[in-house]
């Protein structure tokens, strides 16, 4: 029964970094919105570390750096 346990609490905690990782930015991004570059329906954002741009919906944000692509 213990063993259970230690497993149980040993996945939760794995899933939960995986999560976290997976749906916060790298610490290096920095999204920044344009409002002139967008269009009426969408939003426009620049990365000042790296360059990257992205539009999105509008009320949505960046999640992840774009750094890699």
């Amino acid at each position: 029964m213990p063993l259970l346990l230690i497993i149980v609490a040993a996945v939760f905690f794995v899933t939960a970094w995986i999560w976290y990782r997976s749906n916060t930015l790298t610490p290096n991004c920095t999204w920044r919105e344009d409002r002139r570059r967008a269009g009426p329906d969408e939003a426009f954002f620049h990365c000042l570390v790296c360059g990257a741009e992205e539009r999105l919906p509008k009320g949505k944000q960046p999640r992840h750096c774009r750094r890699q692509q």
